[in-house]
C-alpha cells in the first residue's frame, strides 16, 4: 500500500484527468475547490457548483471533508455552511474509495435521492415531505440564482455577491437566510 501522500497526489491526478475543474487552495494538494455539475434527469441538471474538499493528513484512510461554497437547496446540505450530510462520507468511509468515487458517484446520489428524514436544512426537508412541488421549485429557484455556470466561476466571490441589489431586495429573508443587512 503506498503512503498517504502518494494516494492523495494519484487520487488529486485523477480528478483532474476526469475533466474537473480543480482550483487549489494554498498551492497544495491538501485542500482545493471542485467545479461539480448538477446529475442529468435531476432538478439540479445543469447546475454548477463549486465544492470545498479538505483531505486530512490521513487520507485516504480518514474521509475528505466536502462542502458547497455555492448556495444549494437540500435537505442533507447545510444551507449556512455548505456542509454534507452523507453517510458514505461521514460514517463508512473506506480506503477503497477515492475523489473520483465522491464526485462521480457519492454527490451525485445524495442530489438524486435525498433524504429528508436525516436533515442538515430542516426547511429543505419539512418542505419535501409536505409539499414536492413546492419544494422542486425552490431547488430550481437556487439552481437558476446560484449555481449558473457563470456564477460559479473560481473567483473567490461569495453566492451572496452574485446577486443584484434588485433579485437582493426581492428576495425572501425567510428563503436564503445568511443574507448580510443591505
Amino acid at each position: 500500500m503506498s503512503s498517504p501522500s502518494k494516494r492523495r497526489e494519484m487520487d488529486f491526478m485523477k480528478l483532474m484527468m476526469g475533466d474537473y475543474k480543480v482550483e487549489t487552495i494554498n498551492d497544495g494538494m491538501q485542500e482545493f475547490y471542485v467545479e461539480f455539475h448538477g446529475p442529468n434527469d435531476s432538478l439540479y441538471q445543469g447546475g454548477v457548483w463549486k465544492v470545498r474538499v479538505e483531505l486530512p493528513d490521513a487520507y485516504p484512510y480518514k474521509s475528505p471533508s466536502i462542502g458547497f461554497v455555492t448556495k444549494i437547496y437540500h435537505p442533507n446540505v447545510d444551507e449556512m455552511s455548505g456542509s454534507v450530510c452523507l453517510d458514505v462520507i461521514n460514517q463508512t468511509w473506506s480506503p477503497m474509495f477515492d475523489l473520483l468515487n465522491v464526485f462521480e458517484t457519492f454527490l451525485p446520489q445524495l442530489l438524486l435521492y435525498p433524504n429528508p428524514s436525516d436533515p442538515l436544512n430542516g426547511e429543505a426537508a419539512a418542505l419535501m415531505m409536505r409539499d414536492r412541488q413546492a419544494y422542486e421549485l425552490k431547488v430550481k429557484e437556487y439552481c437558476e440564482r446560484y449555481a449558473k455556470h457563470e456564477n460559479s466561476a473560481a473567483d473567490g466571490n461569495s453566492s451572496d455577491e452574485v446577486l443584484s441589489d434588485e433579485e437582493y431586495e426581492s428576495s425572501d429573508e425567510e428563503t436564503v437566510p445568511g443574507n448580510p443587512d443591505p
